[in-house]
């Protein structure tokens, strides 16, 4: 072990612990090169020993994405107690996980650096969005059952590309958009169609053959006013 190695520890402590790392491995990254920077290069420059590093990442490339391990497990957290309308608890989700990478904005800048020039960083980081999707559209099966499957596969596909595409703008330095913008955005996607008690219910009416087209529409508009 190496003097003044850092031990992880749990909660909020093994977080901060884990995005040291990850920082200091962006950075060696960002001013040697992906290939060229080793695993004991990254350790010592977080002030840990190797055997600490592997307990904790896998790989080079798993310490890339560490930080999205915490944000899953705390949207995760966020799904199953939150009360209320699923397709806004969703949308409250991702605008959490957008104003953590927002605290972590330097982190994400450097991530969006080195991934933009490794190939196989790119295809895990597209597997990466995929995983918050899936989450997204677990939680909306379970609260939602009634509700088509391919609608809860659009929307949650839809409010991740949404939060993606603010997140690489305020990154490359393009925008200044926030949280209230990324909500403003989220609104504006149409929720999935579906029955539930109360909701989209079918009105039928009946009228006699020979009763005239323009009474036919005065009645119906007086009837569904009153519902």
């Amino acid at each position: 072990m190496t003097t003044g190695d850092i031990r992880p520890r749990s909660g909020d402590d093994n977080t901060r612990f884990r995005l040291t790392v990850v920082d200091q491995a962006l950075r060696l990254f960002a001013e040697k090169g992906y290939e060229a920077t080793t695993v004991d290069e990254i350790a010592e420059a977080a002030g840990i020993s190797r055997r600490t590093f592997f307990r904790q990442f896998r790989s080079k490339e798993d310490v890339i994405f560490a930080d999205h391990e915490s944000q899953l497990a705390q949207a995760a957290e966020f799904l199953a107690a939150a009360p209320g309308d699923p397709w806004e608890t969703v949308c409250e989700a991702v605008v959490q996980v957008f104003e953590r990478f927002t605290q972590w904005r330097e982190i994400a800048e450097r991530r969006y650096q080195v991934v933009r020039r490794v190939p196989a960083l790119r295809e895990r980081e597209i597997v990466t969005v995929f995983r918050y999707e899936r989450l997204f559209t677990d939680y909306l099966r379970d609260r939602l059952p009634e509700v088509p499957d391919l609608a809860r596969v659009q929307y949650t596909a839809a409010v991740t590309a949404t939060h993606n595409y603010l997140l690489r703008r305020m990154v490359r330095g393009e925008s200044d958009a926030g949280a209230a913008d990324l909500r403003v955005e989220l609104a504006a996607i149409p929720r999935g169609s579906g029955r539930r008690p109360g909701v989209d219910e079918l009105v039928v009416a009946v009228f006699p053959r020979d009763t005239p087209p323009r009474q036919v529409a005065d009645l119906v508009a007086r009837k569904l006013g009153s519902l």
